[in-house]
């Protein structure tokens, strides 16, 4: 079980029929995302080590102890989405144990809307990442496009899928050499097997455009990777400039995030911005997503294709992310003149 094992825990009054459910949730964890797992980990851990430091047991979850939990997290200045999470995950580990969930419990759920409700008459909002947009990929392109520095050439190759597909960075970790088609006019098409919203078993198709269609090209031929069709797309690269063929395991999101804050330091020489929610002082992971529902909202385009080219089910995430753009069009602002 290795690192799964903080889920079995030692605790003498669980009967053997929580254990077995228990033990059969981690044999079958690739029903989950895997970032739902890391995030069930997580979450798990930090409560683990709560109760231990209160000499409580941490599995049945006691909904009066969770309860002080989730207020001592809002107390050191954790974000309500977060602790809302926290709550979801513990509900879920609960259910796939056979437990009654506690926060199925009232004065969980009351804390929690009291935990939201404090933070918005307090003036706080919800964290957003910065958005990578068409004119900082333009400035990333013009200083990384000529390099001669393989790891510049794959990072770039990474932002133009980033920004073109609005795939999420763990769909792009796990594209494969043999999931793009060439055409004859030297186009690139991705051909996508799932994303956290479409995991109908169909899949999904990507056309990049002529420039990240070439910045791709350049990519795997210099790197030798377009002989590999069962290689990652986007794998490791060594300091003797060379690229690592890789076919079993994915690079880690933690490399490839980090792409987006080696392409700020490009921008902004190192300069970073004001920490929204202790995360968002650089470009990160999601921020090819927001700038592009962005720069296609700044350009006329439709809520319905905007939520086509980022798969979102529901218009709530892309309105959160245009919101200040969607203000400018008020019709009040022509009214008051």
């Amino acid at each position: 079980m290795g690192r799964d094992a903080v889920l079995i825990p030692d605790n003498p009054d669980l009967n053997e029929e929580v254990l077995r459910n228990l033990d059969a949730f981690i044999k079958d964890k690739e029903a989950f995302a895997e970032n739902t797992w890391r995030q069930l980990m997580k979450a798990t851990r930090l409560w683990c080590h709560w109760c231990i430091a209160k000499g409580r047991s941490y599995l049945p979850v006691d909904a009066d102890y969770l309860r002080d939990y989730l207020l001592e997290l809002h107390d050191n200045g954790l974000a309500p989405a977060t602790i809302s999470n926290y709550a979801a995950m513990l509900n879920l580990l609960h259910r796939q144990a056979g437990l009654i969930p506690a926060g199925d419990s009232q004065k969980v759920k009351r804390v929690l809307k009291k935990i939201s409700r404090t933070s918005i008459i307090k003036g706080e909002t919800v964290g957003q990442a910065i958005p990578f947009r068409i004119a900082d990929l333009n400035r990333v392109d013009d200083a990384w496009k000529a390099s001669d520095r393989l790891k510049e050439t794959r990072n770039l190759a990474f932002l133009f899928v980033a920004y073109n597909t609005l795939l999420r960075v763990s769909n792009i970790a796990h594209l494969k050499v043999k999931d793009l088609a060439f055409d004859h006019d030297g186009s690139v098409m991705l051909n996508v097997g799932y994303t956290k919203t479409l995991m109908d078993g169909k899949g999904i198709t990507k056309a990049l455009s002529p420039r990240a269609s070439a910045r791709v090209l350049k990519w795997l031929h210099v790197s030798g990777l377009l002989d590999h069709p069962d290689a990652y797309l986007f794998g490791k690269v060594y300091r003797t400039n060379k690229a690592s063929v890789t076919t079993d395991k994915p690079l880690t999101l933690h490399p490839l995030e980090n792409i987006f804050a080696e392409a700020w330091a490009v921008v902004h020489n190192d300069k970073v911005g004001t920490k929204n929610k202790g995360r968002y002082a650089t470009w990160t992971g999601h921020s090819a997503r927001v700038g592009a529902a962005q720069d296609m909202t700044e350009s006329g385009y439709s809520l319905a294709q905007i939520m086509h080219e980022g798969t979102w089910k529901a218009p709530k995430t892309v309105l959160g992310y245009t919101r200040n753009l969607e203000a400018k069009k008020s019709v009040m602002m022509d009214l008051v003149g």
